[in-house]
């Protein structure tokens, strides 16, 4: 299986663990394939990624709104365009500050919409993820993912999501990029820069029980209604 499936469907039943929402879901399928944006074949799309930084940056200016979404995306290409491959992008801080910069871009983009249209924004954060997927998910996987992601968020009409679950989303699918490449013979540096340790099959092992633990926790209260509704 290539390198996008794979992480893409870690991703899915990951997320699906969690919650059965398509934005959370379909954030962190594309939080799975950000990492790789660090190999050296994907240089053409980071450069994509900085030039539209640039042009956000310039747009906004001239029409005097926030312009710092600008520069955040111009940040995002950058720590790709400096990382090593499987160093930074695949380590914890690495994640956090990945997480946090696309977080920050959906967020601030999501207000600035709002702030100056006086269309209707249900469907806004669908939009504006289905934007991000432009940027990082493999052209191959792009027409099975669009579909069923509108599809999905239609049919559970669901709209909305927390920042928190916007954060929580995108180092979900960041962090099983690194958990599953750590089964490869590789392995990942798990706190680059800082350390340059390869880490394994025992620290994917661990994470995914502690994944799932976490999960269970989690839904704990959609568990015992379920129990509940079982006995009585």
């Amino acid at each position: 299986m290539s390198s996008y499936k794979g992480h893409s469907l870690f991703a899915l039943v990951l997320a699906l663990l969690y919650s059965f929402n398509p934005l959370i879901i379909a954030l962190a399928i594309i939080g799975a394939n950000m990492p790789d944006f660090d190999h050296k074949v994907r240089k053409e799309n980071v450069y994509k990624i900085i030039i539209l930084g640039l042009l956000v940056f310039i747009s906004l200016y001239i029409l005097k709104l926030p312009y710092f979404i600008g520069l955040i995306i111009v940040f995002l290409g950058v720590i790709f365009y400096f990382s090593e491959h499987r160093s930074f992008t695949h380590s914890i801080p690495g994640i956090i500050v990945l997480a946090a910069t696309v977080s920050l871009i959906l967020i601030w983009a999501q207000e600035i919409v709002i702030n100056v249209t006086v269309l209707p924004n249900n469907y806004l954060m669908a939009i504006l993820i289905a934007l991000l997927s432009f940027l990082f998910l493999n052209k191959k996987l792009l027409p099975i993912f669009l579909p069923i992601f509108f599809v999905s968020v239609v049919f559970l009409q669901t709209f909305d999501l927390s920042c928190f679950e916007i954060i929580f989303s995108v180092f979900l699918g960041l962090f099983s990029h690194s958990v599953l490449d750590a089964f490869t013979p590789a392995g990942v540096k798990l706190f680059a820069p800082f350390s340059q340790r390869d880490y394994y099959k025992n620290f994917a092992i661990a994470s995914i029980f502690i994944l799932i633990v976490c999960a269970l926790i989690w839904r704990s209260p959609e568990l015992f209604s379920l129990f509940e509704k079982f006995i009585y």
